[in-house]
């Protein structure tokens, strides 16, 4: 299997800059910052998501299918039991969170969530450089999806649990960067992506795909 990525996913971080990121966070670190983000979203309104306004659950509906892209990406590459050493490592604490990102989405929204897509990663989950590759590419993804939605939220609740979110985000593009021998911030600043900027780059993957594919046990190319 190559290492090469699918089209334009290498060319997500257009900036190839994270302004607040590090890259000496401990597991620990990771798991105080992401749980006190999604202890914030998960206190935001009750589980049938009616004090959310519509227009924020567009929005969070939104971030939700990215938290599942993630979560299932790395769900598939603990899985394959193709990482080693500190790769497997960060793997296994980041995907912990982004499926806590999901439950908490799921939760502050209820009934009005979106369902779950079904995922094809083609094989980039077993190989450490695909997987490093790919997960830079996903974190500096959903940072600048988080930036460019923050001023179409309306609730002050919302925006500030989004933003707790985003800058845990943003840890994970640092730490991703670092295991693959990027810098984790070469530029003063970070610019926002669209929505329509997204769709575009999340669909030129191929990564989502209409229906469950088979797969053999020895390589777990699909997850859900």
């Amino acid at each position: 299997m190559s290492d090469a990525l699918p089209i334009d996913l290498v060319d997500v971080d257009v900036d190839d800059a994270l302004a607040e990121a590090h890259h000496g966070l401990t597991r620990a670190g990771f798991i105080v910052a992401g749980g006190a983000a999604i202890a914030g979203l998960g206190a935001l309104a009750p589980t049938t998501g009616a004090a959310v306004p519509a227009s924020d659950r567009e929005v969070l509906n939104y971030a939700l299918v990215l938290e599942y892209l993630q979560a299932a990406f790395y769900t598939e590459s603990e899985r394959s039991k193709a990482l080693k050493g500190r790769t497997a490592e960060a793997a296994k604490v980041v995907g912990a969170v982004e499926r806590a990102h999901v439950k908490a989405f799921r939760g502050l929204l209820g009934k009005k969530a979106v369902g779950r897509p079904h995922f094809d990663f083609q094989g980039v989950t077993e190989k450490e450089g695909s997987f490093l590759k790919t997960a830079v590419a996903f974190e500096d993804l959903a940072v600048a999806a988080y930036k460019g939605q923050a001023r179409r939220i309306r609730s002050k609740s919302v925006l500030t649990s989004a933003l707790g979110i985003h800058t845990v985000e943003a840890r994970h593009a640092a730490w991703m960067r670092y295991l693959n021998g990027d810098q984790p911030a070469v530029s003063a600043f970070d610019l926002p992506q669209s929505r329509k900027e997204i769709d575009k780059i999340v669909a030129s993957t191929k990564f989502i795909s209409r229906r469950p594919r088979s797969t053999s046990r020895s390589k777990p190319r699909y997850t859900g």
